[in-house]
């Protein structure tokens, strides 16, 4: 099993805290990613961790499809790798149409079909066999369309890059799954509980077998986990509520919440529905109360030190399955990163 990082920036001047980043380096960590909603990009924080390190990769978790066109996608891809000595690792997601359509202004559309064209496109450009062409229901290349001037034609990337750059995409509906499991490297769900990975796992393979059954021991699934070491049980489970109970209970529309749904996958019907109530209503410490403590065990990693380490070994013999290849920690302290390197290296 594998460990990586996902980079927190909030945009204060002196760029990225390195420290972490040197540390898990030092450590021997996979991965570092660094995602973006409506505020600071992925592209950028992973720009200045790749110039600064020599050894870790370094991955956009997730860059938003909506944003860019998959052939800026491809071209950033290619230039990162080109500098970093092929550290660069692609990760993309639809988001959702609460941020695509009113934050990015363009149609949410179909996101698996669009997560589809965007991998193929992506792929094409990177294979360099021939100018870009592309027939699809989000994208047409060369553009036709209205106020097309009729004089794009196909082009042949100047930069020749490489095609095996994996490409990981954000999923936590069954759905997604499959569709990561047809048509990328690796995916990022933003929560997984070690003892029900089959729920996570399980899409994915069907995903693979319809590529042409290839194994899961070649996919990465690489699950978000929130992590609070301390030698207070209860305040390591508070310190990560208010993030459950945001996702949980406000991220999407009531009718549309793939976070809230995964909860009732995991047999927290009762409690998705509470938070979620409580959170809609604007009765955020209500919400965050309603959060299991088992749910935040199941899907972090909170508590003393042996406490963690303990929990690790379920995550290794999901590991053994092939159901987890590299764990994504999300505020981890540098005694923290220590102890589970020692545990799960």
């Amino acid at each position: 099993m594998r460990i990586g990082m996902l980079l927190r920036y909030d945009g204060k001047a002196g760029g990225p805290d390195m420290e972490p980043v040197l540390e898990a380096e030092r450590l021997g960590f996979h991965s570092v990613w660094a995602g973006e909603s409506y505020g600071t990009d992925s592209v950028t924080p992973i720009t200045w961790v790749l110039a600064r390190t020599s050894k870790i990769k370094a991955g956009t978790g997730i860059i938003q499809m909506g944003a860019r066109t998959p052939a800026c996608a491809a071209m950033t891809a290619m230039t990162l790798a080109a500098m970093s000595n092929n550290r660069f690792l692609l990760g993309i997601g639809p988001s959702g149409p609460q941020v695509i359509e009113g934050w990015h202004g363009v149609a949410y559309g179909k996101p698996l079909t669009r997560t589809k064209e965007y991998i193929e496109i992506i792929r094409q450009v990177l294979a360099r066999k021939g100018p870009l062409e592309y027939q699809g229901e989000h994208y047409t290349i060369p553009y036709k369309g209205p106020g097309a001037t009729g004089l794009g034609k196909p082009l042949k990337s100047i930069l020749h890059g490489d095609p095996g750059l994996p490409i990981y995409t954000a999923a936590i509906s069954p759905p997604g799954l499959r569709t990561a499991g047809e048509v990328a490297n690796g995916v990022q769900p933003i929560f997984m509980s070690p003892e029900r990975s089959a729920i996570i796992a399980g899409p994915v393979k069907e995903g693979l077998a319809k590529a042409g059954n290839k194994p899961l021991a070649d996919f990465d699934i690489a699950p978000f986990v929130r992590v609070r070491m301390g030698d207070d049980l209860e305040a390591c489970r508070n310190a990560v509520r208010p993030e459950l109970a945001l996702y949980i209970g406000g991220m999407g529309a009531r009718e549309k919440n793939f976070y809230n749904d995964f909860a009732k996958r995991l047999g927290y019907e009762a409690e998705a529905k509470q938070i979620q109530d409580a959170f809609l209503a604007g009765r955020r410490e209500e919400a965050m109360a309603a959060v299991p403590d088992k749910l935040i065990d199941e899907i972090c990693l909170v508590g003393p030190k042996d406490r963690i380490r303990d929990r690790l070994q379920v995550w290794k013999e999901a590991a053994k399955r092939h159901e987890v290849g590299t764990l994504l920690l999300g505020g981890a302290s540098t005694e923290a990163m220590r102890a589970i390197a020692e545990a799960a290296l």
